[in-house]
């Protein structure tokens, strides 16, 4: 025993049941409806073509839509135009160098979670974790199932993993740190699962500390993401500006797609200069989806 928990094994992983039940069950139509949205979005598709694609009626569709993202299908599509895109690129464009310009930090704080970042240590990255205990949850999201571990010194994995069970995405940490100790906790993770999913209105202010590993480099492109105002997006090639690396759009993107926390490090508002959203390590739908979640969210 460990804490009161068992230690890991894949066999009780398999058995950890998910922390608490969301509208993640309503993920997968929903994620079904927003890439047939996208995929015709030239031909602006009515409700009743998308609710047939779907297998749903119109009206259980537009409720269920609707309860998911707090918008209509009809105007969740605008926020996924690359007109849509290019003008909030602008308009956080403008709010970051607002807050430069005064000396503020921090402009997404004002609107988002209050999230500090710390860097796993050498001793600690070369041991594989040796000594660190890790507690993990699979839990439903507005977004699908995702994994979820926390340390004593912070949050140091979200990733969403779609159909993987406990025992599968539990080997995905111990990759990552081969020597921790894993320990499965549905209960000691629900309270971050809670926080990411919490509507912008509901957001708490009490910090939330993130434990990661990577380089220099990915360190500075993950800190930068998290001044992202919530609803906002920006470019590559303004975040590898942000950093004092303007010729390293290219980098910049391998940093983020390195990115091991969704969500709290907001890799997801990163898009194309082009208005186009681009790849996501999660799934290209699911970034269209948080992205047109956080715009409705924003707007609400």
């Amino acid at each position: 025993m460990l804490g009161g928990m068992t230690e890991f094994t894949a066999a009780s992983a398999e058995k950890a049941p998910p922390a608490f039940d969301s509208n993640a069950r309503d993920y997968e139509r929903v994620s079904r409806a927003i890439g047939f949205l996208r995929r015709h979005a030239t031909a602006q598709p009515d409700l009743a073509a998308v609710a047939q694609h779907i297998h749903l009626s119109e009206h259980h569709f537009q409720r269920l839509f609707t309860r998911w993202a707090g918008v209509s299908p009809k105007r969740f599509l605008q926020y996924l135009t690359v007109e849509h895109a290019k003008a909030r690129l602008a308009q956080t464009r403008n709010i970051l160098d607002l807050t430069a310009d005064v000396g503020l930090s921090s402009p997404g704080r004002l609107h988002d979670l209050f999230v500090t970042l710390e860097a796993a240590s050498p001793g600690e990255i070369r041991s594989g974790g040796a000594g660190l205990q890790i507690r993990f949850g699979v839990h439903d999201s507005p977004f699908g199932a995702c994994l979820i571990a926390t340390t004593p010194r912070g949050v140091c994995a979200v990733r969403f993993v779609d159909r993987v069970r406990g025992g599968t995405a539990a080997s995905l940490l111990q990759n990552e740190w081969p020597q921790a100790s894993l320990v499965p906790d549905t209960q000691g993770t629900a309270d971050v699962a809670r926080r990411i999913c919490e509507p912008l209105a509901q957001r708490r202010t009490e910090p939330l500390a993130l434990l990661v590993k990577g380089t220099n480099f990915q360190l500075q492109v993950w800190r930068a993401l998290l001044e992202v105002p919530f609803g906002h997006i920006i470019s590559y090639r303004e975040v590898a500006a942000q950093i004092g690396h303007p010729a390293a759009a290219r980098a910049v993107g391998n940093a983020i797609g390195a990115n091991p926390i969704a969500c709290l490090i907001p890799c997801h508002r990163v898009i194309r200069e082009s208005g186009t959203f681009g790849r996501y390590r999660w799934g290209e739908t699911r970034k269209a989806a948080i992205l047109g979640w956080e715009a409705a969210q924003s707007e609400g």
